[in-house]
């Protein structure tokens, strides 16, 4: 048996990283997923090959800009048809940009709460009148490191994420009565496109790249490495199952020990 047997759940930012491997982990684990992106053709794909593992009734994919209402509310729409119902959401979806704050123009502070911050939101709003329709349920949302300590030069994804804190928070508090829980994965360093865009190339980051990145993350990080996607894939799963069932309103920090302090050694 699988810890998500028999439930269905929404997940954003389905695409690739974080998003990807959530998806496959709750489709091996039982679950019936509906991922959703604005990354069409590798959403496609990877829906497609979660479909190849587990059946192709088990899985759906949407088109879903986390920002547009109407993109949540079709979204909705395909998940309760292909699956009747929906009992969680996992909002991964976000970007990042990096930018002194006193430089970072208008435009890009808005397109960072849209996504982030409103997408959140939108999601919450959309989704969790379902979750209590079919019986109470999960949300994990998807916040940072930066949501709960600073870090220079992403200003405006760090306000986003401590939003998402906030936003987690107040949604535990309403919908505990409704069979709601409401928690917050907050990844550090985790090595995906996002964090990575070299990851993007078809060649990869280069061997100076890599080593310079690698160097990095042995100072600041006490694990000594970046995250995996998967790692922070797993999380969400224990958020998002009876392992967790007396947990509600947390921010869960994953980050290799990064937050814990710093280190002279």
């Amino acid at each position: 048996m699988g810890k998500l047997d028999g439930r269905v759940f929404v997940i954003t930012g389905a695409a690739r990283g974080q998003g990807e491997q959530e998806a496959r982990l709750f489709a091996a684990e039982g679950a019936r997923v509906l991922l959703a992106d604005v990354l069409d053709e590798p959403g496609e794909r990877v829906a497609g090959e979660i479909a190849e593992a587990v059946g192709k009734e088990r899985v759906r994919y949407a088109h879903l800009d986390v920002g547009r209402e109407e993109d949540w509310a079709a979204a909705v729409a395909v998940a309760k048809e292909q699956f009747g119902k929906i009992d969680g959401l996992v909002n991964n979806a976000g970007i990042l940009r990096f930018n002194e704050l006193t430089a970072t123009p208008l435009e890009e502070y808005e397109l960072l709460v849209r996504v982030n911050q409103i997408g959140t939101f939108l999601g919450l709003k959309a989704v969790a009148p379902e979750i209590e329709a079919a019986g109470g349920g999960t949300v994990v949302n998807t916040s940072s490191y930066t949501g709960l300590t600073g870090m220079a030069f992403v200003g405006a994804y760090a306000a986003t994420k401590a939003a998402v804190v906030g936003m987690t928070r107040v949604a535990a508090l309403e919908l505990a009565a409704k069979g709601i829980r409401v928690n917050a994965v907050c990844p550090g360093a985790v090595d995906t496109p996002m964090a990575n865009p070299a990851l993007l190339d078809p060649d990869g980051p280069s061997p100076e790249a890599a080593e310079a990145m690698a160097a990095l993350y042995r100072k600041v990080v006490p694990l000594g490495r970046p995250g995996r996607p998967e790692e922070v894939a797993r999380l969400a799963l224990f958020l998002s199952c009876e392992d967790s069932s007396y947990v509600t309103g947390q921010p869960f920090v994953i980050d290799g020990g990064w937050m814990a302090g710093v280190s002279i050694l």
